[in-house]
């Protein structure tokens, strides 16, 4: 019978933890709370684990399993050479109830360190793997005493109902594993939502807890522009750019811009002659509110153009990992200068110079920065990863 330990009510789960390290190192298949429902974990080192998983779940062959990473920088190891798209959106999503299939099948993959029949359960067409970044304390603790990743799936005879409670999981699977941790019912209460991802393109496998809609704002591309104070050069940057995705892709929407500065205040509207300037050219800039660039934007920004060669410097002092996405608007490297103080003249001429660098910066994207999206028969299990995971 399956031993039931109590998160809810312990003082100190460090215990718990050690002793969950402790089976899952033997090779024991250990029921888990997740933030989505509750699931079976094993050690991905131990291939008998990872088959006994299998034959509790009651399926020979099961569509592939899921792994569940620390973080998504763990993540990135694994998949070895990322795509832009997959990396945005495990800056988005994780930790969190989505599961990302994406090829894990290049060199530098550190998959390909794990035993063969282990691979072999884990992939699927491609050579794709699905990850799990669970937002949920106890499998962040479990995984700081692992050097390697769990094989994941939800805690359920195949053909039943994934659980959200673990007295579910006792009632299915209570002879069938020796250790389960109850912490309750799990925050979402339904499954990860599973997209597939490969290069610019991505698929909607399952519609889980997070619905299309929301991912579809999850792939948008994200281009933030960036000054001092973010009340002249960025918000014009930012006005013009919104207009020149509306000619190039058909809407405004299909790219996220957004501005802010390094030194900026927070509220304060644009310069007059700023509102003026784009005024003339059709363009409304009255409802500008100024925002201090931050942690907020670099997560989710996808590029960063900046207005001068200092305002780069500043953000990949603070920010190093940025570097290849952090840019100067001047292809030339050069600045665009402040025109802050100076008659609308020079806002006009500032705007000019803006307008032009951001022409060829689109040019230079091209269409091939929008992500591509195929639908996909949800709980295909010859999708992968869809009908199992978490």
């Amino acid at each position: 019978m399956v031993t039931v330990l109590d998160l809810q009510t312990s003082e100190d789960p460090r215990d718990i933890v050690h002793r969950t390290v402790q089976a899952l190192v033997e090779g024991q298949v250990v029921g888990v709370p997740t933030d989505t429902v509750y699931g079976l974990a094993a050690h991905a080192l131990c291939e008998d684990a990872v088959d006994r998983l299998c034959e509790i779940k009651g399926r020979d062959q099961l569509a592939p399993l899921a792994i569940s990473v620390r973080s998504r920088d763990a993540a990135g190891d694994l998949f070895g050479n990322v795509s832009p798209l997959a990396r945005r959106l495990s800056q988005r999503c994780w930790p969190g109830p989505v599961t990302m299939v994406t090829p894990c099948d290049t060199a530098g993959s550190a998959i390909m360190q794990l035993p063969l029949g282990v691979r072999q359960r884990i992939m699927s067409e491609g050579n794709c793997v699905g990850f799990r970044v669970v937002d949920h304390r106890i499998l962040s603790y479990i995984h700081r005493f692992l050097a390697a990743p769990l094989v994941l799936t939800s805690a359920n005879v195949s053909g039943k109902p994934a659980q959200s409670e673990a007295s579910g999981v006792v009632e299915q699977l209570g002879t069938m594993i020796p250790l389960l941790l109850d912490d309750g019912p799990t925050r979402y209460g339904g499954a990860s939502t599973v997209v597939r991802v490969r290069d610019n393109r991505w698929e909607l496998l399952r519609e889980g807890v997070i619905e299309r809609a929301a991912m579809n704002q999850f792939t948008k591309p994200v281009i933030a522009l960036v000054c001092t104070g973010n009340t002249c050069r960025s918000p014009m940057a930012e006005t013009l750019l919104r207009e020149k995705v509306r000619e190039q892709f058909g809407s405004e929407d299909a790219v996220r811009v957004l501005s802010a500065g390094v030194a900026a205040g927070a509220g304060s509207g644009a310069s007059p002659q700023a509102v003026e300037v784009m005024g003339e050219r059709g363009l409304d800039l009255t409802g500008h509110s100024s925002q201090q660039l931050d942690d907020s934007i670099l997560n989710v920004a996808d590029l960063i153009l900046t207005m001068t060669r200092g305002h780069q410097s500043a953000i990949l002092a603070a920010w190093p990992n940025m570097h290849d996405r952090v840019f100067t608007l001047r292809h030339d490297g050069g600045d665009i200068s402040d025109p802050v103080g100076r008659p609308v003249e020079v806002y006009q001429q500032c705007a000019d110079q803006i307008d032009q660098e951001l022409t060829q910066w689109l040019q230079k994207l091209g269409d091939n920065f929008l992500p591509e999206t195929t639908d996909s028969q949800e709980g295909n299990p010859s999708n992968g990863q869809s009908e199992d995971s978490v």
